[in-house]
Parts: structure tokens; sequence; C-alpha cells
């Protein structure tokens, strides 16, 4: 078997291996290696489809939302932020939106599109994507490195693992880039499930599959003590809670913990048995569906959750009694849900853990352990919340592996 030369080998099609293909110089001969038939299926799903490539907001805003890993993407997305993102696309022919949540996406929402711009980017740089191609083992060499897989191998001056996390693993995202880097001496954090439903147990809400709430207030206690709280949206699903604040906080979530979901604005106990008082004070004569219409519930979830305080739908304002009210605030303010499990990677939209943050550097993206080993994207121990902020991860780390790697002698 011959080996073939490549300045630089990128292993995986993905958003970050493609971007950074397409933004290394272009006197450097590159080779992304994709195990899929074709580059960049789990691309397709984001966003339903539409591609969610980022979020709006500076770049303080953005580093709070990859849990406790944020201060690791500084340098990256100081050197390739949202609007950087945006001026790309729009550049070569695709241009984004804003929509009022602050989400942004391509003008057509396809995110075929999106993969195109990619695919001709690499294209227009000579680039050679190499699909079914998937990697055995990478090697260090007094060269460089030396890549193997099933049919063929390369030597190059340099390798970028953009291999993607362990979620959708028919996309092609199995894991690959943990094995690699674990054969360096990296240290891989434990990968979980990230943006992942969770199925609670018991579980009697399957009737009010496919009802949601906005906002509602979302704290993990785990052993008697709070180790998480968000606010989102909520969704009920005929086996557990998903929607984008259950998403976010999945991340911190682990079987056995406690789920308290809040169904009202007024987080302590007293605000909200003020606002109880009031209704009923306001609305006496009236029915407690009637009474509690202002909270802006879903009239299915009101009615099971004045089943779970045990007070009958015909209860009025001017009969709920203090015991009741109490009840009543206890269910509204904080409805406990047992974990039993998180949905797994093939539900998952991202992955928690990869590899640790403390071996590599964060102005490089370079391997502290293996000179001339990146790393790009998800296959790192990053994970954010939903909106767009898991694939400018991507863009912004395999930007700046590109900037790095242009301002080396890397060719073989």
């Amino acid at each position: 078997m011959t080996s073939e030369p490549a300045d630089v080998v990128v292993v995986g099609g993905g958003p970050a291996g493609l971007f950074c293909a397409a933004r290394l110089p272009a006197d450097l001969t590159v080779v992304v290696l994709e195990r899929m038939p074709e580059p960049g299926r789990k691309l397709l799903l984001t966003g339903s489809g539409q591609a969610n490539l980022t979020h709006e907001g500076d770049l303080a805003a953005f580093l709070g939302r990859y849990g406790d890993h944020g201060r690791f993407l500084r340098h990256a997305l100081r050197a390739f932020s949202n609007k950087a993102l945006a001026l790309w696309f729009a550049e070569r022919g695709l241009p984004l939106e804003t929509r009022p949540d602050g989400k942004v996406f391509p003008v057509s929402h396809r995110a075929g599109d999106v993969l195109g711009v990619l695919r001709t980017a690499c294209s227009e740089r000579g680039v050679q994507i190499v699909c079914g191609a998937r990697v055995r083992s990478v090697e260090r060499t007094d060269e460089g490195f030396a890549v193997q897989t099933d049919g063929a191998s390369w030597y190059a001056g340099a390798v970028v693992l953009a291999t993607g996390g362990a979620s959708y693993p028919g996309t092609g995202s199995t894991g690959d880039g943990y094995r690699l880097a674990r054969a360096f001496g990296h240290t891989v954090e434990e990968p979980r499930p990230a943006l992942a439903p969770i199925e609670p147990e018991p579980y009697a809400f399957a009737d009010l599959a496919g009802v949601s709430v906005p906002g509602a207030g979302l704290r993990v206690v785990r052993d008697g003590r709070q180790v998480a709280a968000g606010r989102g949206d909520l969704l009920f699903t005929h086996i557990g809670l998903s929607g984008p604040g259950v998403l976010d906080l999945s991340r911190d979530i682990r079987p056995g913990d406690q789920l308290l979901v809040a169904f009202t604005q007024e987080v302590p106990p007293e605000a909200l048995d003020a606002r109880l008082i009031r209704l009923c004070d306001e609305r006496g004569a009236a029915r407690l569906r009637s009474v509690l219409a202002p909270l802006g519930l879903p009239e299915r979830l009101l009615r099971r959750l004045l089943a779970e305080a045990g007070l009958p739908e015909d209860t009025t304002g001017a009969r709920l009694d203090r015991d009741g009210r109490r009840r009543l605030a206890g269910v509204l303010g904080g409805l406990p849900f047992t974990v039993s499990r998180l949905g797994g990677f093939s539900v998952a939209m991202a992955t928690a853990g990869g590899v640790a943050l403390d071996e590599v550097n964060p102005k490089m993206m370079e391997s502290t352990l293996v000179p001339g080993l990146f790393f790009a994207g998800e296959v790192l121990d990053i994970d954010g919340d939903t909106g767009g902020y898991n694939l400018q991860a991507a863009f912004s780390t395999a930007a700046l592996a590109a900037a790095t790697l242009g301002r080396r002698p890397v060719r073989v």
C-alpha cells in the first residue's frame, strides 16, 4: 500500500472539518477524510433541516452559553465571531437572517445550502475530500504524522481531528476522534448525551404530549442540593420532558436527579402565595381554572396541575383554603420529576464530554501533548445551549486551527 503526501490531513467532513480545510492557506495540500459516503450529513439535520448557524449577541453573551467551558472559547470566538461567520457566508452568496428570538439562519432556511457553500469553498481551495474513509490510526513520525484508513494511508505535516461527538451516530458521529486522541495520550472526558430530552419515572403526563410551557423555571436537585437552574420553554412528550429549557440543562442532569418545574414567574414561595391570594380575591366566585387563567397556562395542563394538588375542578377561588393554596403553590412553583434516564445519543443534539480542554491550547487549538495535532468542533469537551451556539463553536475553533496552521511550516 502506497502512502500519499498531504501537508494537512483533516479527519472528519462535518462543518468544523470542511470549514477548517476551506480556510487553510492555498499553498498547502489538504485532504479531508470522511467515513460516510458523503460529507456533512449531520449538518443537514441542524435546526430541523434549516441550519441554525449561530446566534446574535456579543462575546460576553456567548461565553455563558457553554456551561463551565465558555472561557476556553474566548480566543476562538474573538478571532472568528458570529458577525464574521455571517459575513463569510454572505460573501459566498448565502445571506443570513436573525429571527426575533436571536437565532440566525440562512435566508433560504435550507441546511443543504450551507453544506453546498462549504463544499464549494473546499473545491475552489483545491481540498481533496475522500469519503468512505474511516481512519484506523494516526501515528507520530519523525516527519509528521502517518494516517491509516482501511484502504489507503497518508503522511502529513499536521493533523486536525474534527470528528464531531457521539450524537446522531447514523450520520457518522461515532466517537472515532476520542479513540484517536486517546492513542496520543489525551484525556477524554466521558462522552454523554447533551441537548437531550429526559425520561422521568414515574411519568403520568403522556396525555399532555405536545403541550408546551413558555419560560418555565427549571431546577436540578441532586442529593438535596441544587446543582443547576435555568428558565426556558418546556415541552411535554409521550415519554418525558423536552424543549429548549430542558435541553439546555441536560448537560448537568444525571439519572436519579430531581427536576423541579415552576410554571410561573414568581420564584419565592411567598411571592407565588401572594399572587394566588390576589387572584382568588379578584375572582372569588369563579372556578380555579378561570381564577388561574392570568397565568397563561394551557387548559389541559392547568387541569392536570389542579389534580396534582388534590383540588376538585369545581373548587372556586373563595373556597380555596390555606392548605389548598399551599398545595397549589407547591405544584405551580416546583412540580418534581425524578429523572430515570436521558435520551441517548440517537436523539441527543450534541455531546457533552470529549477531549479534555486543559490539554489543548485555546489560543491555537493545538494539542499541548503532541505538536502538530489540532482539534476543532465537538470532539472537544464543549457543548453549547440550543440556538446555534454549537455550530458557532465548531466554526470558530476550526477557523482558529486553520489560522494557526497558516503560520506554521507544515509542508511535507
